[in-house]
C-alpha cells in the first residue's frame, strides 16, 4: 500500500482529476406535474391573563449566576419602564438642587417643622382640655339645682359666742356668732405671722358673724368648734389649729378655711348660696 503511494506520487504531476456528466437516454412518460404545498396556519399564543398563565410563564429554575466564554447571555427578568414620580413641587427650594450643599439652612428649616409641630401639639392639648373640662362639668350638678342649693338662716336663733352647723350642698357649713373680744382679738392679729395672710375684715363680711365651710384645708375633715390653741377650730385628725377667723395658725393645713358665697337679706336673715 506505501509502495502505490508513492508510485503514484511521481505521477501526480501529469494526471489530471475530470468530472464528466452524460445524460440519461431515457424519456418521461407524462409530463411532471407540479404539487403545490398547503401553508399550515399556526394561531397566535394567547394572552397570559389568568394566574395560572401567568406563574406558567415564570422561571422555574432558582436565578443563577454563571460567567465563561460559552456561556449564555445573562438575561434580566426586571421592568424598566416604571414612572418615578417627581417630587419636586413638595420640596423646597433650597433642597431642590442634590449637588448643593444645604446645611446651611438646615437650621431654618427644622424651626420652621418644629414650629408647626409644637403649634400642633398646643392645639391638641388646648382642645383635650376642652374635651374633658366639658365630660366633667356634665356630670356635675346643674344650673338649675345650684339654684335650689341655697340654705336660709335665722340669725336671731343663734346665742352670741356660740358655733352652728348646718349641712350645706353634702358639705359642713359653720356659722359662728363671735363675741365683741374675738373680733377685737382676730383683728389686732400680726399678718406676717400667718400662713395665709388674710385680713378679719375681708374674711367677715358682719364683724359678729363668720361663715365658713367646715372642711379642713389639709385632707378634708371636719374641724371641731371652739378647740385648738386659738380658741377657733381644731381638726383632730393631723391636728390643724384655726382661729376665731378660721385663719391657719398651726398645723399641716396649708390655706384658711374657705367662706362660701352668702349675703345678709336684713338684720336677721343670712342666706348662703
Amino acid at each position: 500500500m506505501l509502495s502505490f503511494v508513492a508510485r503514484s506520487a511521481n505521477a501526480s504531476s501529469v494526471t489530471v482529476a475530470a468530472t464528466q456528466t452524460v445524460a440519461n437516454g431515457t424519456k418521461a412518460l407524462c409530463p411532471a406535474v407540479s404539487i403545490q404545498i398547503e401553508r399550515t396556519l399556526v394561531p397566535p399564543a394567547p394572552q397570559k391573563l389568568t394566574t395560572n398563565s401567568l406563574t406558567a410563564s415564570l422561571p422555574k429554575n432558582p436565578i443563577r449566576a454563571a460567567a465563561s466564554l460559552g456561556g449564555p447571555i445573562q438575561v434580566r427578568f426586571a421592568h424598566t419602564d416604571i414612572q418615578v414620580p417627581d417630587f419636586s413641587a413638595y420640596r423646597r427650594s433650597s433642597v431642590k438642587d442634590n449637588t448643593a450643599d444645604t446645611r446651611s439652612s438646615a437650621a431654618s428649616r427644622q424651626g420652621f417643622s418644629y414650629l408647626i409641630v409644637g403649634s400642633g401639639a398646643v392645639g391638641g392639648a388646648y382642645a383635650a382640655k376642652s374635651v374633658v373640662g366639658e365630660f366633667v362639668s356634665s356630670m356635675s350638678a346643674s344650673a338649675d339645682v345650684l339654684a335650689l342649693a341655697k340654705i336660709e338662716v335665722k340669725l336671731n336663733d343663734i346665742p352670741e359666742g356660740k358655733n352652728v352647723t348646718f349641712k350645706w350642698r353634702g358639705k359642713p357649713l359653720f356659722i359662728r356668732h363671735r363675741t365683741a373680744a374675738e373680733i377685737d382679738a382676730e383683728s389686732n392679729v400680726d399678718l406676717s405671722s400667718l400662713r395665709d395672710p388674710q385680713l378679719d375684715s375681708d374674711r367677715a363680711q358682719r364683724p359678729e358673724w363668720l361663715v365658713l365651710l367646715g372642711v379642713c384645708t389639709h385632707l378634708g375633715c371636719v374641724p371641731i368648734a371652739n378647740s385648738g390653741d386659738f380658741g377657733g377650730y381644731y381638726c383632730p385628725c393631723h391636728g390643724s389649729h384655726y382661729d376665731s377667723s378660721g385663719r391657719i395658725r398651726k398645723g399641716p393645713a396649708p390655706l384658711n378655711l374657705e367662706i362660701p358665697t352668702h349675703t345678709f337679706v336684713d338684720e336677721n336673715t343670712l342666706v348662703v348660696g
